[in-house]
């Protein structure tokens, strides 16, 4: 046997191969037919995007089901998001056509006749969400074994959207929940274009088995990357003399537009209400200037018709489309070579950074990103910390943290995931009926991500769920979904474990466009779909917004969260302040306001002292720690500092400001020091707060979150870190 891959691979995909003109198998390739073919392990396929890491991932394992046919579903691919199936899915038809292998998909935009095929004869590969599978455990348990008892592979797509998350702590007990029903366990297999901690990412694939993962280092050429970071101020007339008057279109959008016309381009934004905006300035600039509509966004309250209709644009056409969008169109969705790339407003992560970054740039051309930093002017009477531009920072930061070092964020781990925990257990009772709670607890607590939950905390939750009717206990003391958590299981929001919010369709001439969280009164004007609506009438019971197409400006409907950000990212945002060097892909704009920034921050020493007095009895920290060290020190001040601090606000993670009546820093420093000398994680919630962060948390005790706010949403050895800094700066001995 030859020991180029190639010829290891079926016929049909050799046929395919020689089809589509490809001169070799890349590296990743060749490295991913050595694992499955040579060995029984997982395998973990990290590299950029359109590295051809999905083919590597299928060539061998298609392989392997066509010369070896399994009778029942082979394959289970689990992907984040529907559009991202449905893209994958067309890609695998057109390599199985010439093949005796059938690929399904299946969610929510799948029709049921398609469904029903499937379940009539499972075979080949199936594609399908989170939330379908969950779909699958509660309303079609008895099919399960049917569908999946020989599963050979489960492939695991954007491995590090789900790590991290509630949805992969989710998947992860589906695959464990799925391989004990069928006493089968498939290989796993992991595809992600942006990790941080390889591994991190194989424990996380590997959850609950013994078999090794193996992760192919495959060496690639240096990254050709082009890089422009610009800076406007809200409401002047921007860098060009000649752009139009602000009045029309703010600067940035100004700034957009030149840079994104005549271009395949993604606009991409950190939350729904700036896609529509920028959408709606590009296209009022279009119409200035007589250019052609050549506008689309794309997020989650668009309708999938619209979405697709995006998708196609960029897609199908050489003509120049521009899609603004959020993390909908971050992940692997394939829509073509894209020129380039503009993110409006700071990265939150260097992992959302690199993903968003490698949509461009594929067949060999260099990765192209615009990014754009937009604030107020602070006047001369704002506080010092205010005046600092935070978000212009925190992308110099996100940037050089990845030029540097390749430094990437390792995923966020939940020990106390007790909604999910809930989640689970309704489900497992959906799915097999009565339990008894040893029973119950044998075939949940066991799942890998409840590991640090002991066996009281479980029983705790237990209880509390019969004491509010959504279990019961029968007279043989087995359990089973009581009324009230019967109405909750089965609807169909059940399945996501993510919160979701309770939006409102909205239709146009009987189209739908999209939905909206908060619809204003009739008469009033709302943006979706980069356009102005006009409410006609509002369906309160079947939550449906009748709407027309107007002319003119409105407010979007939406408001955008906040994300976690790294500790890493802060401290480099410091160093930012304090260092000489220049960057090179500043633009004339962000060059100016960074000299501004660091002549700033020398003057007032900002960088060297933890505690600034900024006028009367007005004081602010800026520990440099992350959101959750950030967090966590505001509660210190607010709970644990109370009788010597007041009215603690700020802005997350970057400063703290507070009242005192300490008579200076010097005081201050020894108040907080002291302060931490006698002090529990107890301390830093309120007598009676249970902090709700997660979807089902409504329905855990107390105590419970508690428990899980202290380990999971608090970073007490940051404070402590903190604190002994504070101690250094100070001069004092002792501990803290």
């Amino acid at each position: 046997m030859s020991e180029n891959p190639f010829y290891r691979l079926s016929p049909f995909i050799q046929e395919f191969i020689y089809a589509n003109q490809w001169t070799e198998l890349r590296a990743i390739q060749v490295e991913a037919c050595r694992v499955i073919f040579d060995t029984d392990s997982h395998l973990l396929l990290a590299a950029g995007t359109a590295s051809g890491k999905t083919e590597a991932a299928f060539l061998p394992v298609l392989t392997l089901l066509h010369d070896k046919p399994s009778s029942t579903v082979g394959v289970l691919y689990i992907g984040p998001l529907k559009a991202l199936i449905n893209d994958q899915f067309a890609r695998l038809q057109d390599l199985l056509k010439e093949a005796d292998i059938p690929a399904w998909h299946w969610h929510g935009d799948v029709s049921q006749s398609q469904k029903t095929k499937l379940l009539r004869a499972p075979r080949g590969v199936l594609q399908i969400t989170p939330e379908s599978l969950e779909s699958l455990f509660v309303n079609r348990s008895n099919a399960l074994v049917r569908m999946f008892a020989d599963l050979r592979f489960v492939v695991i797509d954007e491995l590090h959207a789900f790590m991290g998350s509630d949805r992969g702590t989710q998947v992860i007990c589906q695959i464990n929940r799925l391989e004990r029903l069928i006493r089968v366990s498939p290989r796993r297999i992991g595809l992600s274009a942006t990790l941080g901690d390889y591994h991190q990412a194989e424990a996380w694939l590997s959850s609950g088995t013994e078999s090794p993962v193996v992760t192919p280092r495959v060496a690639s050429g240096p990254l050709k990357i082009r890089l422009a970071l610009e800076h406007f101020w809200s409401g002047d007339a921007g860098n060009d003399k000649h752009a139009p008057k602000p009045e029309f279109a703010p600067p940035f959008a100004q700034y957009v537009y030149r840079n994104s016309k005549g271009r395949k381009c993604l606009v991409f934004a950190n939350n729904r209400a700036m896609t529509e905006e920028i959408t709606r300035d590009l296209r009022q600039l279009a119409i200035k200037e007589k250019s052609p509509d050549v506008y689309h966004v794309h997020h989650g309250s668009i309708s999938a018709a619209l979405r697709e209709s995006a998708e196609r644009a960029m897609k199908d056409t050489e003509q120049p489309t521009v899609i603004a969008a959020t993390l909908t169109l971050e992940l692997g969705i394939d829509i073509g070579q894209l020129e380039r790339i503009i993110q409006i407003g700071p990265p939150h992560s260097v992992a959302s950074f690199l993903q968003r970054l490698g949509r461009s740039g594929r067949r060999g051309n260099a990765s192209e990103m615009f990014l754009v930093s937009e604030e107020e002017r602070p006047s001369s009477t704002e506080i010092l910390p205010d005046r600092i531009p935070w978000a212009l920072l925190q992308a110099i930061a996100v940037i050089q943290l990845y030029l540097e070092e390749r430094w990437i964020e390792p995923a966020a781990q939940s020990k106390y995931p007790f909604s999910l925990l809930y989640h689970q257990t309704m489900s497992t009772l959906a799915s097999l009926g009565e339990l008894s709670p040893s029973a119950l607890a044998q075939r949940v607590l066991t799942l890998p991500p409840f590991e640090y939950i002991s066996q009281d905390d479980y029983r705790e939750l237990l209880l509390h769920l019969v004491e509010i009717d959504h279990i019961q206990q029968t007279e043989e003391r087995g359990l089973i979904i009581g009324l009230t958590g019967e109405q909750v299981v089965r609807n169909f929001r059940f399945y996501a474990v993510f919160k979701d919010d309770d939006e409102y369709a909205v239709f146009a001439d009987a189209a739908e466009i999209g939905s909206i969280m908060y619809p204003p009164p009739p008469g009033e004007r709302f943006a979706l779909a980069g356009r102005t609506w006009e409410v006609i009438d509002i369906d309160l019971k079947r939550h449906v917004v009748s709407a027309k197409r107007v002319q003119g400006r409105a407010s979007s409907s939406w408001l955008g969260g906040g994300a976690e950000v790294n500790a890493r990212i802060i401290r480099r945002i410091r160093q930012a302040l304090i260092e000489d060097c220049e960057y090179g892909y500043l633009q004339a704009g962000a060059r100016a306001r960074l000299a501004e920034a660091r002549q700033l921050a020398r003057a007032s020493q900002l960088c060297n002292r933890p505690v600034l007095s900024l006028g009367g009895n007005l004081y602010c920290i800026l520990p440099w720690l992350g959101t959750a060290g950030c967090r966590t020190l505001e509660r210190f001040l607010r709970f644990v500092c109370s009788s010597s601090f007041s009215r603690v606000s700020g802005t997350s993670p970057y400063f703290l400001r507070f009242e005192t009546n300490v008579s200076d820093g010097s005081q201050i420093l020894r108040t907080l020091i002291e302060n931490s000398k006698h002090f529990s994680p107890e301390d830093l919630l309120g007598a009676n707060e249970t902090s709700q962060f997660d979807k089902y948390d409504e329905f855990v005790p107390p105590r419970l979150l508690r428990e899980a706010f202290f380990n999971d949403h608090l970073d007490t050895e940051a404070l402590g870190r903190f604190l002994k800094e504070l101690q250094q700066v100070g001069g004092w001995e002792g501990e803290v």
